[in-house]
């Protein structure tokens, strides 16, 4: 697969952006519209990333650059009973096609007073206050291209607003359709969840892909913790293998807050999530876990970025994945401790399993540390089932096939089992029962 790219890949997104500009509501304000043409003028200088950046060298985006993406998107092409697999009760649930909010098919109820909870537009509209001192200035475009395509081209997406001393009891689902009628098409959502000082939340955060066809979503999410804050987010990854899937997930966190966030990837053709958490209140706390089953072709990237601002803060990070067929894996992960971060306490593993001799997984942990009074560490570990483990389970009469899948659930059940949402959970059971080879047997063991 060639990785040459030429100036009219990046080109064909620079030349619909006046256009594009051009159809925003006029309501916008003009920060706003600033910060986006500071984004396509940086893409413009930026490209497309190629495997000769040490960032992206195991993640080739050429198939991105070369498909000929249209930014013209239906939002009528799906039906309720369509996502119904993805409604949760008990929830509520607001929900996105091709980037764009669909009330018709969202389901907003029971929320307490002064939460806002609306498409960005209609906050953007209603609340701009509480949107532009957030929105465009947390994730940063200055080198990374696809939050700079995100900045640039967002058309819509989802806002959250908890203010002080609020709980949201219910999770908030939000189901992020991809779904392509006329050949390729791209779309870049954007979602901003602030927390305020003593706030509660749960957001559960879908991407899933009804009909068939070729797309791009480059979404970005912004969490903003306020002070003494907790925010517990779960993002479910089951798009088709048709699916470019281009994420970053940015969370900034106050003096005491508590956010913890589990990402669960089993889907898309070609996959990546940033991850980026900035600890700057003093006794802040990040608990980062994922999981990511691939097969076949699939390639998911997994970069993270953790920075220690402030002191005494805590930072967790346990990524699991389970490879089949010939595919692939990347995880690369940093923890930067700066300078005055003292009593830092950081954890960061990444361990894989590989089911098939042909499948790869490159894993590169990393630790930068500018303060002299910290507990970090860092491992990561790449091997397939344990043989004497299956040796056991089949003296005891169970057969080899599902032995290993039970060996198989059990490693990523370790990720599983710290799911708070109990449907979530058991969603995600029940695709391991469906993935697995003996899954019925799997099931009744555990």
């Amino acid at each position: 697969m060639t990785t040459t790219m030429t100036a009219s890949d990046t080109d064909r997104f620079v030349e619909v952006f006046e256009a594009f500009e051009k159809g925003l509501p006029a309501s916008q304000p003009e920060s706003l519209r600033k910060i986006r043409r500071e984004a396509i003028g940086r893409f413009s200088d930026l490209g497309f990333p190629t495997i000769r950046q040490e960032e992206w060298r195991f993640t080739n985006v050429a198939p991105i650059a070369r498909t000929p993406f249209s930014l013209k998107v239906a939002t009528d092409t799906v039906k309720a009973s369509s996502i119904q697999p993805f409604s949760y009760d008990g929830t509520i649930q607001l929900t996105l096609v091709n980037g764009r909010y669909v009330a018709a098919l969202s389901q907003l109820h029971s929320l307490p007073e002064g939460v806002v909870v609306c498409s960005l537009n209609e906050a953007l509209e209603k609340h701009p206050e509480k949107v532009e001192p957030h929105l465009g200035r947390l994730a940063s475009f200055e080198n990374h291209p696809f939050v700079a395509l995100n900045t640039a081209f967002y058309g819509d997406g989802i806002f959250i607003w908890v203010p002080r001393n609020q709980v949201v009891e219910p999770p908030i689902n939000l189901v992020l359709v991809g779904s392509p009628s006329a050949g390729p098409i791209a779309f870049f959502p954007r979602n901003l969840i602030v927390g305020g000082e003593s706030s509660q939340v749960t957001v559960v955060e879908q991407y899933v892909t009804v009909g068939e066809g070729t797309y791009l979503t480059a979404p970005v999410t912004e969490i903003v913790a306020g002070d003494n804050a907790v925010v517990d987010h779960y993002k479910l990854q089951r798009e088709s293998s048709e699916a470019f899937h281009m994420a970053t997930f940015q969370l900034q966190l106050g003096r005491d807050s508590n956010v913890s966030s589990h990402s669960i990837s089993w889907g898309g053709g070609l996959v990546r999530n940033d991850v980026n958490a900035v600890l700057d209140g003093q006794g802040g706390e990040a608990t980062l876990n994922g999981l990511y089953m691939v097969e076949g072709t699939q390639l998911v990237d997994n970069h993270m970025r953790v920075d220690h601002v402030a002191a005494h803060c805590d930072s967790h990070e346990l990524y699991k994945g389970i490879l089949e067929g010939k595919s692939r894996a990347v995880f690369n992960g940093r923890i930067y401790v700066h300078p005055g971060a003292q009593k830092t306490d950081a954890k960061q593993t990444n361990r894989n399993l590989l089911i098939s001799p042909d499948a790869i997984c490159n894993s590169n942990p990393q630790l930068e540390i500018f303060a002299d009074d910290v507990k970090c560490t860092h491992g990561s570990t790449v091997g397939q089932i344990d043989e004497t483990a299956i040796f056991y389970l089949r003296s005891r009469g169970i057969g080899e096939a599902a032995a290993r899948s039970l060996l198989t659930f059990a490693f990523a059940a370790d990720i599983v089992e710290r799911i708070k949402v109990g449907a979530v959970r058991r969603d995600l059971e029940e695709f391991l029962f469906r993935r697995l080879p003996k899954g019925d047997i799997v099931r009744q063991a555990v």
